[in-house]
């Protein structure tokens, strides 16, 4: 790479773009929300509802609503503050390639307290995803939560530049919610450009193969078949009470999607595998990177696609822009437990 073209990244141009999230106090003990006030009903992060058999989350992004409603609510993960509630991301710069404690906490906004009472939905009380503005790092991570509301997890992120951190759970008593807040990763940047559209991605030996396509504004189906050696896999394993697990950001401002597949392990009628399906829908027309975490042979693994979601939502589009192939490596997603 040329030297010229080689610039630092610091916090305070990532702030310069996107703002600053202010400082919120902490304090101890177990807070519940408030009652279910007009801010929560109108949230992006949305309560889960079912439709078609899969789980979605976020009103705009993932669910069909009126056109007012749609106005009104930003897709999930574009607000650091929404429904009474604040993510304080306490670690907002990091140094690439260098493993570093991401600290951060939910602020309720009336007592200005730290959240520590939480809802547990997909056999954890809060996911958190970090991805890179350019969508070509993303991670899955599984913090842990101390007393005080104080959450923590050990994270490496590769390369230098602006990322954005999400955190979706849903407070003891109340909606569930989608936060964001941007993240510095300083160190010399090069940018990327979106990883063009695919519908088959390679990953540690596994082939996963997409299928349907997202519409603006109207739910469809997803679905995912899982391949080995070129045989199908139909014994894959159980990964946050579900045998797949999906994420959508839009390419631009990372709008979040977030998905779950129809049935549960053990419910007597979903199978593990080949096929994962989900129902999922688009909250504009536009690219998305979507990654799918599944679990199997003891490891989860994540495959990742580029799509575009149009508003005809037929696959015509993607076909006439060919397939290419794009798998997960170590360097690009990777699952900190």
């Amino acid at each position: 790479m040329n030297t010229g073209l080689r610039i630092t990244v610091f916090a305070a141009a990532l702030a310069a773009t996107f703002g600053t999230a202010y400082g919120v106090g902490s304090g101890v003990g177990e807070i519940s929300p408030e009652p279910t006030s007009a801010a929560h009903e109108k949230h992006s992060g949305g309560a889960r509802t079912e439709e078609g058999g899969g789980h979605e989350q976020g009103h705009e992004a993932g669910g069909q609503q009126s056109e007012s409603t749609s106005a009104a609510s930003p897709p999930g993960g574009l607000q650091i503050s929404d429904g009474g509630y604040t993510l304080d991301l306490k670690t907002p710069r990091l140094q690439a390639d260098k493993k570093t404690q991401l600290r951060f906490a939910v602020v309720q906004g009336s007592t200005g307290r730290q959240v520590s009472a939480y809802e547990r939905e997909h056999d954890k009380e809060l996911h958190l995803i970090v991805a890179s503005r350019d969508l070509t790092t993303y991670r899955h991570l599984h913090p842990t939560r101390a007393a005080d509301g104080t959450w923590s997890t050990p994270v490496q992120l590769p390369e230098a530049g602006g990322y954005r951190v999400f955190a979706d759970f849903k407070p003891k008593g109340g909606e569930g919610l989608t936060l964001g807040a941007d993240l510095a990763v300083s160190g010399a940047y090069e940018p990327h450009a979106l990883p063009g559209q695919n519908t088959t991605a390679a990953v540690d030996g596994y082939d996963v193969e997409l299928g349907g396509a997202l519409t603006p504004g109207k739910a469809g189906e997803l679905k995912l078949t899982v391949t080995k050696d070129g045989k199908p896999v139909r014994d894959l394993q159980p990964y946050l009470g579900a045998y797949g697990h999906l994420v959508a950001l839009r390419s631009g401002d990372l709008a979040y999607l977030h998905v779950h597949p129809g049935g549960e392990p053990g419910d007597g009628e979903t199978r593990p595998g080949p096929d994962v399906s989900f129902t999922a829908t688009a909250p504009s027309e536009g690219a998305y990177r979507l990654f799918l975490d599944f679990k199997h042979e003891g490891k989860v693994r994540t495959a990742e696609f580029t799509v575009h979601a149009r508003g005809t939502g037929s696959d015509a589009g993607a076909k006439a822009e060919g397939k290419t192939e794009s798998g997960s490596s170590e360097e690009s997603s990777a699952h900190e437990h």
